[in-house]
């Protein structure tokens, strides 16, 4: 049965309030979500974006029309990741703003397969310009995704979203979101890694603003940090000495695709420099 949003938010204050930051592993297969749950991550949670970029993919093919995120999301918890997974919570990362499904009843099929949680992913927060204001326009927007997370929270499920400003956080924290992750857009290392990151300044002072907005109106609310600049868990100790008041990380390429990227290379390089005897 999936756990309800007050036993996920009982473990993950249990971890704070011992000092260990909280690491949410995204994980586009079953053997990623496994191990990292082995590893100790404190929730695995799966989207399109994680599915293509444990194809060998940039994770932004997510955004573009070349597959259903929330039908790939769907069948990843239904017959990979949820059954593999039983250290930690499984969280569905969905397009919440999908104007083509009654979304209320999707989530009750998410939890019917077994999701503990739900987040924003695909998100139009990271979408800007024309675009972006054409999205909000026709009732695409973030708002949407506000009104979707804002439901499945009612119902007591975990929830946690994307963000980008501080009138995002705010938004979600208002509907009773649980999590609040400040992302920080795509991670620049390794293969398909980003040419163009926010760079760490910037992204110390987006963090300074969502933290102190939050902490002072919504005290209670976890709030963690996601991409751009971070790849390392030294980056992350970086960050928390500017800002203290997080209380964790969402690794993506940073908790699969990264280490895939090493230690596959490795093996295959190990195994050629085997010798074979003469005859």
């Amino acid at each position: 049965m999936p756990l309800t949003r007050d036993e996920i938010n009982r473990r993950l204050r249990q971890e704070t309030s011992e000092r260990r930051a909280l690491f949410d592993a995204f994980c586009g297969t079953g053997i990623t979500a496994k191990m990292a749950a082995r590893g100790g991550a404190d929730m695995v949670t799966t989207h399109v974006l994680a599915y293509f970029r444990m194809q060998g993919l940039s994770s932004m093919a997510g955004y573009m029309p070349i597959g259903d995120a929330n039908a790939i999301t769907l069948e990843q918890g239904e017959r990979f990741v949820v059954n593999v997974v039983s250290q930690c919570p499984v969280m569905a990362g969905i397009f919440a703003a999908d104007p083509t499904r009654d979304m209320k009843a999707f989530i009750g099929k998410l939890v019917d397969v077994g999701y503990d949680g739900i987040m924003n992913c695909p998100t139009v927060a990271l979408i800007d310009g024309k675009f972006r204001q054409d999205l909000e326009d026709t009732g695409i927007g973030y708002q949407r995704e506000v009104e979707t997370l804002g439901h499945a929270s009612a119902q007591g499920i975990f929830t946690k979203a994307f963000c980008t400003s501080v009138d995002e956080a705010l938004a979600m924290a208002s509907v009773g979101v649980d999590n609040l992750i400040i992302h920080f857009g795509n991670s620049s290392g390794g293969t398909i890694g980003s040419k163009t990151v926010l760079n760490y300044a910037d992204a110390v002072a987006r963090t300074q603003t969502i933290c102190s907005a939050l902490r002072s109106e919504f005290p209670e609310t976890i709030i963690t940090v996601h991409g751009g600049f971070i790849e390392t868990p030294a980056d992350f100790a970086a960050l928390l000495e500017k800002e203290p008041r997080l209380d964790g990380y969402v690794g993506g390429s940073s908790a699969e695709r990264f280490p895939i990227e090493a230690s596959v290379p490795d093996a295959a390089r190990s195994f050629k420099s085997v010798v074979l005897p003469r005859t």
